[in-house]
């Protein structure tokens, strides 16, 4: 029986114009009303994932940060947090300057969490669009949840930081991910995400451990559940560890070809026919689709 629901939150809950069909809403209440513990586990930072936890109330913390931090919605109670240590904060931050990417470090765990950032290249058009999006997401609180200052690296030790991210071209991006990956690969989690016909990479770095499985599997074991009590559902590599860890692994039909060919996996529709809730209909719900 599924006691716990654990959902990816872009090309997943959301369609493909960042909405909550309402089929979806419909489905996670219904959920939610038969005893399931229903939440979000995002690569998102939690301030850019609340306000959808805040819309459908969910009965669960989130998982954010890729697993890195699992909080309440309204109260902001922080039930697990995962730190990255001073030294290589500041490590990280120095190469990724030396390779040239735009950094944006994410902090404040125990509050509603912010946002740093120094710099965005004039060619660096997603991350432009990602600061306009966030500061328009953020209304009032904008000055808040996002703080651009003179020097990143000055700014660090006033923060407890929990996600750094950079981002920028595909070749200089490369380079810094092998360095990365040689020079810190025991001490920070790192996860690329790279568009080539974009020519864009964008590296995210987060505590060691840090990942959608263990979160997914922190939550679980809070609540005395097995894996086998637990259902995911995702489209993308980021997904992959919840995806593995659950006794009920979903994928979306816009997932990655790869994943939707894992036999070990059941299908769903895509994001934008409602698949969260035709997934929850026939798992949860027990209905024929």
């Amino acid at each position: 029986m599924i006691k716990l629901l654990a959902l990816d939150l872009d090309g997943t809950l959301l369609d493909s114009r960042g909405r909550v069909p309402d089929e979806n809403r419909k489905a996670i209440r219904l959920a939610e009303e038969a005893g399931v513990l229903v939440t979000i586990a995002t690569g998102r930072r939690f301030r850019d994932a609340r306000p959808v936890g805040l819309d459908l109330e969910l009965n669960a913390p989130l998982i954010t940060h890729n697993g890195a931090l699992l909080k309440y919605v309204e109260s902001l109670e922080t039930v697990a947090a995962s730190i990255l240590d001073v030294d290589t904060t500041r490590e990280i931050v120095r190469v990724g300057k030396l390779y040239g990417g735009d950094a944006l470090v994410s902090a404040d765990p125990h509050g509603k969490g912010s946002m740093l950032y120094d710099r965005v290249s004039a060619d660096n058009v997603p991350l432009q669009r990602y600061l306009v999006w966030a500061k328009r997401l953020h209304g009032d609180e904008a000055g808040d949840a996002v703080s651009h200052v003179q020097d990143l690296r000055d700014a660090l030790p006033d923060h407890d930081v929990i996600h750094i991210s950079f981002s920028g071209a595909c070749e200089p991006m490369g380079a810094m991910l092998k360095f990365l990956e040689r020079e810190l690969r025991d001490s920070v989690t790192i996860l690329p995400t790279i568009y080539t016909q974009l020519d864009f990479t964008l590296i995210d770095i987060l505590p060691p451990g840090a990942t959608k499985g263990t979160g997914v599997e922190k939550l679980a074991r809070l609540h005395d559940l097995a894996a086998g009590e637990v259902m995911v559902i995702g489209d993308n590599f980021n997904d992959l560890d919840m995806l593995e860890f659950a006794g009920t692994p979903v994928v979306m039909g816009n997932a990655d070809a790869s994943l939707i060919e894992r036999p070990e996996f059941y299908k769903t529709l895509s994001n934008d026919e409602s698949g969260v809730a035709s997934a929850i209909g026939r798992f949860i719900l027990g209905k024929e689709n």
